[in-house]
């Protein structure tokens, strides 16, 4: 009941193309690969690589280079990684992850925290110290004040720093990863422009209060890798995905229970998930299926996308600012896509035609994470590795291919490069302390330093920054400097309203926009007067732009005047009724009001086809469901293998609800296909479903959710009294009523399609009886 192809990075897919697999990371012997035809599909071999070697194999952009900036020894089964403010790296080593293909030994204790480090300042790391171990499948970090943060499924964790070693340990959130499997768990940790902290496949934000950690709602987002664009909104992706992003600033919008989805975020910012791989790449885990390879056994389209990356510095040229690059380790490569505004809207296109920005030849190349740096390269995780499936998803084909090549060993591998144009050279800034020099590397061109600064900054406690911090805000010619500063002094909790109102008045929208959102961290009782007359006069002056973060602003004025968010938001409907994105905004403002609400706004505008109508609507239905949900509990405790299997299986991708997760997969509750006919549902779960599917009387198909969700039937950690389970739970929980399912109707169907491999279709499923 998963509705992916593969997943995050570590988890994306095989390498099982390859021919003979060596055993050492060093050895780089091996015939030579030829491409493009079917018949060679057996002579192809994928040698094991030394990273000087990988290199010569990859195919770059012209005009750019990829230097190596660590490998093994000195760093294994990397992940994800943070630099610090001495231009070390923090990487997260991933070693247990799928040992083999049955994953033995995968919550063996191996994992590890690193710092790596350039000592004779030749820009390859050259020292390795490691700071945490005996870690179980740790999957991200983050550097906050004195201490790291370190994701380790389920939990979250924060450790205090002192001379490079851990003195102290904090629970942060025991539920950070609860449920989903090691594919689908949050990941990421990535401090954004407000200051909070925000993860992949998660809806919640962190904060660092004091010796306290906040912990708030926010929207669903992404698979496996996050970032921003110097706007301050986020972007990720899912696993068959090019990119997703936000119209919006992250902490809006996510305040009413009911409304599953808003408007603005979660969007599709690149259409074409294409994909162009520099060698044949049949080993991905549904390679023997019609159109996922082209005939050149090259994949077509995205299936492992991740890591992506907004470049913000000043080190490649300027076309290249501002872009968004996205690595697909299943076809070891890496894509540029450009990125351009319309308003508040953020749209993007692939940058070339037929090519791509790196493709390796390389198969074990499994480019997972990307980052912007200290120096202004983009850097590259490289895992390096021949299996990255997950077992829970791994099909018989791709099993037999591993086999086969010996494609299990090493595990010991794992790279980090930096690309760079070759006519510039880069050059780390040393960051210190010094008020004055962080103050000046807000206004660097290079976005990473200007973060990196509004950190240090709001981490020290500087306060003595204020005076300078105001003045910069005056600097309307430099938005970029207005911007970090104002967050700088939100970080600091010196903003005052005083700061704010001028900004408010700009032409400039991304200004405006900036001060828009800083307002939730300042306003309160006795200040909210001073900004209704300006988001009044925005409203009466048509500033549409700024409509849908007045809207989303009401959610803050509420508690001091109930009487006067009424207003607005009956001056927002009015005026902007029929705009999709201004119509969410005000229905995340009204939990628990929504069928006053609705009968307040038809006698507005009785016309039940407007925006907030329909909007509206929805949610009032969404709400009229979720009232069935009582007997879950109870039948939770007549199934428990199956609530468990539903938890780490099920779950992330069609949400604890049932009601569906966007982007991913449709809604369980309510579905004819869980309800109806059992010999159609279990061929779903044991086999897997390709291609639109009809749910509710809506067709699902991909680009809006994954394409394909693979099944489970092959997996024997799950047994058929399990999935018998999970599909008697799923079929009787939330709203739904149906038969159970036995152990024996799940052995029947098996001996039915004894020697089925490929996933089902809806065709093919209604004919079945």
């Amino acid at each position: 009941m998963k509705k992916v192809f593969y997943s995050i990075p570590v988890l994306l897919l095989v390498g099982a193309l390859a021919g003979i697999a060596m055993n050492g990371c060093n050895n780089t012997s091996g015939t030579k690969v030829v491409f493009d035809s079917l018949t060679l599909k057996k002579g192809l071999n994928s040698p094991v690589l030394s990273a000087e070697e990988s290199i010569k194999k990859m195919h770059i952009e012209k005009g750019f280079a990829v230097k190596l900036v660590a490998s093994e020894p000195l760093v294994t089964a990397p992940v994800a990684l943070n630099f610090d403010d001495k231009g070390r790296i923090w990487v997260v080593e991933m070693e247990d992850y799928m040992p083999d293909t049955l994953g033995t030994g995968e919550n063996e204790p191996t994992g590890k925290v690193v710092i790596l480090s350039d000592k004779n300042g030749d820009g390859i790391m050259d020292d390795r110290k490691v700071f945490l171990d005996s870690l179980v499948l740790p999957r991200a970090l983050c550097l906050v004040e004195n201490g790291l943060l370190v994701a380790e499924p389920p939990k979250l964790w924060f450790y205090e720093i002192q001379n490079d070693r851990p003195v102290k340990k904090t629970l942060v959130d025991a539920k950070y990863a609860e449920g989903g499997n090691v594919e689908h768990q949050p990941n990421g940790l990535f401090r954004a422009l407000d200051n909070w902290i925000y993860s992949a496949k998660s809806s919640k934000r962190y904060r660092k209060k004091g010796n306290h950690w906040l912990i708030e709602n926010t929207h669903f987002r992404g698979q496996w890798g996050i970032t921003q664009d110097d706007q301050g909104r986020l972007f990720y992706n899912t696993n068959s995905e090019n990119l997703l992003g936000d119209y919006f600033t992250p902490g809006l919008g996510a305040y009413n229970q009911h409304q599953q989805a808003v408007e603005g975020y979660i969007k599709k910012i690149v259409e074409d998930n294409r994909v162009y791989p520099v060698r044949p790449t049949p080993g991905v885990n549904r390679g023997y299926m019609e159109g996922v390879l082209d005939d050149s056994l090259r994949l077509v389209n995205f299936t492992a996308a991740c890591g992506p990356v907004i470049y913000n510095s000043s080190l490649f040229d300027k076309a290249y600012y501002g872009n968004a690059f996205v690595a697909e380790p299943s076809a070891n490569l890496i894509k540029r896509n450009i990125l351009q505004e319309d308003g508040y809207k953020v749209k993007g296109r692939e940058a070339y035609a037929q090519k791509e920005f790196l493709a390796s030849e390389d198969e074990r190349f499994r480019p997972v994470s990307l980052y912007n740096s200290p120096d202004g390269a983009l850097y590259i995780v490289d895992m390096y590795r021949g299996i990255i499936q997950h077992k829970t998803y791994l099909t018989p084909y791709l099993k037999n291919e591993i086999k086969e090549r010996s494609l299990t060993k090493p595990l010991s591998c794992g790279r980090i490069y930096k690309v760079v144009p070759e006519n510039r050279k880069e050059n780390a800034v040393n960051i210190s302390n010094n008020v004055d020099q962080l103050l000046s590397l807000l206004q660097n061109q290079n976005g990473w330093l200007r973060s990196e600064a509004q950190q240090l900054l709001v981490d020290g406690k500087y306060l003595q920054a204020a005076p300078a911090l105001r003045n910069f805000l005056k600097e309307t010619n430099q938005p970029l400097t207005v911007i970090h500063s104002l967050w700088t002094m939100e970080g600091l909790g010196v903003l005052q309203p005083q700061d704010v109102l001028p900004l408010l008045k700009q032409t400039n929208w991304t200004i405006r926009m900036q001060a828009l959102s800083v307002i939730p961290s300042i306003i309160t009782r006795t200040n909210y007067r001073q900004f209704l007359p300006l988001l009044e006069d925005m409203v009466a002056e048509s500033d549409s732009l700024a409509a849908p973060y007045i809207a989303f602003l009401a959610h803050f004025i509420q508690p001091f005047n109930r009487a006067t968010t009424h207003r607005l938001l009956v001056r927002l409907t009015k005026k902007y009724g029929s705009d999709l994105f201004v119509a969410d905004a005000i229905i995340s403002n009204l939990q628990n009001k929504e069928a006053a609400w609705y009968k307040e706004i038809l006698s507005i505008n009785p016309d039940t086809s407007i925006a907030i109508n329909k909007r509206l609507k929805k949610v009032i239905d969404d709400i009229s469901k979720a009232k069935n949900n009582s007997n879950t509990k109870n039948i939770a405790k007549k199934f428990p293998k199956g609530v468990a299997l539903f938890g780490s299986v099920c779950q992330t991708c069609h949400g604890v609800d049932g009601n569906g997760v966007p982007s991913l997969a449709p809604p369980l509750n309510g579905s004819n296909w869980v309800l109806g006919d059992k010999n159609k549902l279990i061929p779903i779960v044991l086999y897997g479903l390709t291609g639109p599917v009809k749910v509710a009387g809506k067709v699902y198909k991909s680009p809006e959710i994954n394409g394909d969700m693979p099944g489970i039937g092959q997996n024997k950690e799950f047994s058929e009294d399990d999935i018998a389970q999970v599909l008697s739970f799923i079929r009787n929980a939330w709203s739904n009523k149906a038969e159970k399912i036995s152990a024996g109707d799940i052995t029947n169907t098996r001996s039915k399609f004894k020697d089925r491999q490929k996933s089902f279709t809806m065709e093919e499923l209604n004919k079945l009886k």
